[in-house]
């Protein structure tokens, strides 16, 4: 690594560091006042500020990632987005990074954003009491063993992610799902058997469920596809500027009430949705492919 990357790379981390504790102070401050307020009239409007913060240090992170690092961002898709609807974005997921890149592009077009959660995240110090206060949902997904132990844990996903979803049916947010579980590398695509080229096999179930428990709100699927031509960068790769090209591909799929139904319970529906989300995978899984042969072409 050379002396310029290096240099990049401390000072960008530096940057990450001093933005986020400039607003720690209004945030965690808002945070217990929204737990002291657990029944209170003025939480909604808390909540809104803390959207607001939250939305603040994206747009201080994005400034700084824009003046200091060489990494160009081509992106096609929808140019005039709204933040009066709800929406459903889908991504696939490689690195860290895809956070970084998300931010970057959505931030202030789309509704606030909220990422689902695994629930032991929520012990953690200071910021446990941020995703909750930001109303990030905690989930605790039960698998297919748990579930044959115990048939009564079969509603419990879909009434936990019901609960979840109903404080956001008064204002607009943006629900970020990475559908593969988990991110993507050759070893868990052999070890998947994935029938994709460049994508795990999505998990259908807590997409369905989600929808449902939205109650018809989310209309609009944001279908994000990201391609990196270099490979998959590291969080230290892209802070130190290493990463020349990301390309960024989207666009909206309509979300009828045939996408809405009970994933457990009924397996005509299960498998409606089943084939739907394969073959947003497919059409994902050949963008990606044309993407890479393209870059092929053009080293050659």
């Amino acid at each position: 690594m050379s002396f310029i990357s290096a240099a990049r790379g401390i000072f960008s981390l530096l940057l990450f560091v001093l933005v986020t504790l400039a607003i720690s102070a209004p945030l965690i401050s808002l945070s217990l006042l929204k737990l002291a307020a657990y029944r209170s009239r003025y939480r909604p409007l808390l909540t809104r500020w803390l959207d607001k913060i939250a939305s603040a240090w994206i747009t201080a992170n994005n400034l700084h990632q824009r003046w200091l690092l060489p990494t160009r961002i081509v992106y096609q898709g929808p140019e005039h987005l709204t933040r009066r609807q709800w929406f459903m974005l889908v991504v696939n997921h490689q690195s860290w990074v895809d956070i970084l890149v998300l931010l970057r592009l959505f931030n202030r077009e789309v509704p606030y954003f909220k990422f689902f959660l695994k629930t032991s995240l929520m012990w953690i110090p200071v910021l446990g009491l941020a995703f909750w206060a930001l109303d990030f949902p905690f989930m605790r997904r039960h698998t297919k063993a748990q579930i044959a132990r115990d048939p009564s844990l079969a509603g419990k996903d879909l009434a936990t992610t019901q609960k979840q979803c109903e404080r956001y049916s008064n204002k607009p947010v943006t629900i970020i799902s990475y559908l593969e579980g988990t991110r993507f590398t050759p070893a868990k695509h052999r070890a998947q058997g994935s029938p994709y080229r460049h994508l795990l096999i999505p998990k259908a179930g807590g997409l369905a469920f989600t929808l449902t428990a939205m109650n018809g709100r989310i209309k609009t699927l944001l279908d994000v596809t990201i391609h990196y031509p270099g490979g998959r960068p590291s969080f230290v790769e892209y802070i130190c500027g290493r990463v020349g090209r990301i390309n960024v591909h989207a666009r909206e799929l309509a979300v009828g009430k045939d996408l809405l139904g009970n994933y457990t319970e009924d397996a005509e529906f299960r498998t409606h949705f089943q084939y739907w989300i394969n073959q947003v995978w497919q059409e994902k899984d050949e963008r990606l492919e044309a993407l890479t042969q393209r870059e092929l072409s053009h080293e050659k």
